[in-house]
């Protein structure tokens, strides 16, 4: 039974549900608020620092629902951000986790790079892997990295 009655409106539903559930499960949490929260911050430090062209590549490889929250506030003037170390974009990535309470950047940040890893592209990944300084790559996994 079509929610919408929209097919392409329903698929991206179900897709997007597929991906915060596999979120929530590398998150340890059955809380869909807090998965959306951390799927959005990680999403959002992760376009910010990667500049527009290749951010408009990686959207197109997202859920129709996914891409619209990828694209929420994004100030095209401020990017790409230039953080080069692990402190500086774990920051960044804490600042848009505003609100979610004890979430740490880095396990949220890995989870997002995880999921991201199973469910898009692997060229696509690996074209955003090699756009980060070493010192930020550590933070996709092992598989995603061809460590």
């Amino acid at each position: 039974m079509s929610l919408s009655g929209i097919d392409a409106f329903d698929r991206s539903l179900h897709e997007t549900n597929v991906w915060l559930k596999d979120l929530k499960s590398r998150l340890g949490t059955e809380d869909s608020h807090v998965a959306y929260g951390v799927l959005r911050a990680g999403l959002h430090a992760l376009r910010d620092r990667i500049g527009p062209e290749n951010a408009v590549h990686l959207g197109a490889q997202l859920p129709m629902l996914l891409r619209g929250l990828y694209y929420e506030g994004w100030r095209l003037a401020a990017t790409p951000t230039r953080e080069r170390h692990r402190a500086q974009f774990l920051e960044h990535v804490g600042r848009e986790l505003r609100g979610q309470g004890a979430i740490d950047p880095e396990t949220a940040i890995r989870a997002v790079f995880e999921v991201l890893w199973d469910r898009i592209d692997a060229g696509e990944v690996a074209k955003v892997i090699d756009l980060f300084p070493a010192e930020l790559r550590e933070l996709w996994p092992r598989l995603a990295r061809g460590d």
